[in-house]
Parts: C-alpha cells; sequence; structure tokens
C-alpha cells in the first residue's frame, strides 16, 4: 500500500508542466511569444518602459515606451498616449503618439493610432482608424540622403548659403549645382 501512494505524487509532476499555456498561446496569437511581459487592463503607468523583452500593454501607459529589439503588442483594453520603439509593433487598442518600427508596423481591424507611423513595413486593416503620415523609407537610404538629389537641395543649391561663396572662391571650384530638366550640351 505504501508503494502505491508514492507513485501518485510522481504522476502530477508531468501534468505540472507547462501544457496549459501552450494551449492558450494557440488560440490567441498576440499571446504566442515566448518570453515577455504583460501589462494587464487594471494596471497605468506613467514614465519611460525599457526592457530587452516583448511586450504586450493591456492596460495605459502615458510617457515613452522604448523596446527597439523587442515586439510590442498594445492589447485591445490598451490605451497608450506615449511615443513606441519595437522592432515589430502590433496595435490592436488605441494610441495617440508616434509609431518607430524597425521591421513592420501592423494596425489591426480594432486598432487606433493618432500619430505618425516609421517603418520599412506598415500595414493598416480595413476597419482599423489611423491619423497621421506614414514614412516607409528604408534605413539604408537615410545615409544616402545627403548625397541624393532632393527637391530641397535643388532649390539651395541656386542660392548660395551664406559663406559658401567664399569657400568656392578659396578653393578655385565652381560652386555645386544639380541637374535640373535642361540638357546641357
Amino acid at each position: 500500500m505504501w508503494k502505491k501512494e508514492n507513485e501518485f505524487p510522481q504522476q502530477p509532476e508531468p501534468v505540472a508542466t507547462p501544457a496549459p499555456p501552450r494551449s492558450s498561446s494557440s488560440s490567441n496569437p498576440v499571446e504566442s511569444r515566448k518570453e515577455g511581459a504583460t501589462i494587464g487592463p487594471s494596471i497605468s503607468i506613467k514614465g519611460d518602459l525599457t526592457g530587452g523583452e516583448d511586450l504586450i500593454i493591456q492596460g495605459q501607459v502615458e510617457g515613452k515606451i522604448d523596446l527597439k529589439q523587442n515586439n510590442v503588442t498594445v492589447g485591445k483594453s490598451g490605451r497608450i498616449k506615449a511615443d513606441i520603439y519595437g522592432r515589430l509593433i502590433t496595435i490592436e487598442g488605441e494610441v495617440e503618439g508616434n509609431l518607430y518600427g524597425e521591421e513592420q508596423i501592423l494596425l489591426r481591424q480594432s486598432g487606433s493610432v493618432r500619430g505618425n507611423i516609421v517603418a520599412p513595413r506598415v500595414s493598416l486593416e480595413d476597419g482599423s482608424k489611423f491619423k497621421g503620415s506614414i514614412d516607409m523609407e528604408p534605413k539604408s537610404s537615410d545615409k544616402l540622403r545627403p548625397q541624393s538629389v532632393t527637391a530641397e537641395s535643388k532649390h539651395r543649391s541656386d542660392v548660395p548659403q551664406k559663406g559658401e561663396m567664399a569657400s568656392e572662391a578659396a578653393k578655385g571650384a565652381a560652386p555645386f549645382k544639380t541637374e535640373s530638366s535642361t540638357s546641357r550640351t
């Protein structure tokens, strides 16, 4: 009889493995992160959030969220008044602030954003609400921007800036001019 009682405590140990979280994560893709923190619906935070893991926000945050190397998800009950920096940012709730995604920003059907979006890939689902601007220019072109010809530089090259004439004359070089629509012969 004593041996049977000793066998019963051994059986609950395999049952205590993390099987329940796996089943709940497959039903809700938002919570399928391996590692991460959750700010519950009853939590309200004022200040800056930083960290090294994925974050799911169901509560209220006011300030700045800086998780550039991690995923940030604002759940359906999430209410944010902050700029958000993350690798992959998913919005299902309400955000008032700018979004800066290293890889992608997803605005789900239930999501609402009032602010600017900057990311190489942006997806807005039907029914989502958005007011602001979207910048999808890749980061690599930011490095090339000073060398490339933009509309602003065309106008500036026609009118020498203060100190430009003297420095160009001293070099003995003609002022830099961008190619315009007229052809050279």
